[in-house]
């Protein structure tokens, strides 16, 4: 399999010293072959990024902007991946910690799996195994509309429920609040999706269930097989494509690109998908 990939990013600084955190980069996952390109320009002016490894494979990028940086410089980013598996995708996943699966039962900053526990217990007692990651996902899939700009950035799996609407990173912390709350681990993923519409950066969840995690998307909108892992962690708060710290900056268009070479494969959301 064979994903072609890519991100382009513009933002402008504001007056003063700010630290820019990137994830755009394809997680370094064994089994992967990955061709990548990452350019950064201030005023278009190259700008050297530092390259930090995260949990799962995941790469980090930051830079620095210095206290006497003015106001209004344009900054532009460009990353560009084609990656190959050395076969469907399913024999190649993220390295496994077992200590990680204790933190993803615990409720997080926007997986408030302690308080989507009576919800959970109500709708799913006695389901277990790969049912009930397959119960779960079919709730969250009927149980949220796909709106874009329903949902603040502060919104959490509570708010998502109750709203009953989101985009996939609300189902992706509602499928996770779930889970957790039912002692299953589960942790977000940020990934690249061949076939999504509209194109962005996509959000899913992974479940461990009898050794393995196992890939779950509510939304529905791209097929489990071709996804491919940028970064891994709790939630939204630790899997972000861009934050700012300090003066901050001002966000401008992006575009994201995902194609897979052939036709896109088919998704039954009742199968078990293990994810790159």
């Amino acid at each position: 399999m064979r994903r072609t990939v890519s991100a382009e990013l513009a933002f402008t600084t504001i007056a003063g010293a700010t630290r820019v955190v990137l994830q755009v980069a394809a997680a370094r996952v064994p089994g992967l072959e990955i061709e990548e390109t990452l350019a950064v320009t201030l005023d278009d002016e190259p700008l050297t990024a530092v390259e930090i490894p995260t949990a799962h494979g995941g790469v980090m990028h930051t830079f620095d902007f210095p206290a006497s940086t003015p106001w209004g410089k344009k900054i532009r980013l460009r990353y560009d991946a084609t990656v190959t598996s050395d076969d469907d995708g399913a024999g190649t996943t993220a390295p496994d910690n077992p200590d990680d699966r204790d933190i993803y039962l615990r409720p997080s900053r926007y997986a408030e799996s302690d308080r989507m526990l009576p919800v959970a217990r109500r709708e799913f007692t006695g389901v277990t195994g790969l049912d009930l990651v397959n119960a779960v996902s079919a709730f969250v899939h009927e149980h949220l509309r796909y709106v874009p700009g329903s949902s603040r950035f502060t919104d959490g799996s509570v708010e998502t429920f109750l709203a009953g609407a989101g985009v996939c990173r609300d189902y992706a912390h509602l499928t996770t609040s779930l889970l957790r709350g039912l002692d299953v681990p589960a942790r977000l993923v940020a990934v690249y999706a061949p076939g999504l519409t509209p194109m962005d950066f996509h959000a899913v969840t992974e479940a461990w269930v009898d050794g393995r995690w196992y890939v779950i998307d509510g939304t529905r909108l791209a097929p489990r097989s071709a996804l491919l892992r940028i970064s891994t962690g709790r939630d939204a708060a630790d899997t972000a494509f861009l934050s700012s710290y300090g003066a901050g900056i001002l966000m401008g268009p992006q575009t994201v690109t995902a194609t897979i070479e052939g036709e896109l494969p088919t998704d039954d959301p009742t199968e078990p998908v293990q994810m790159a």
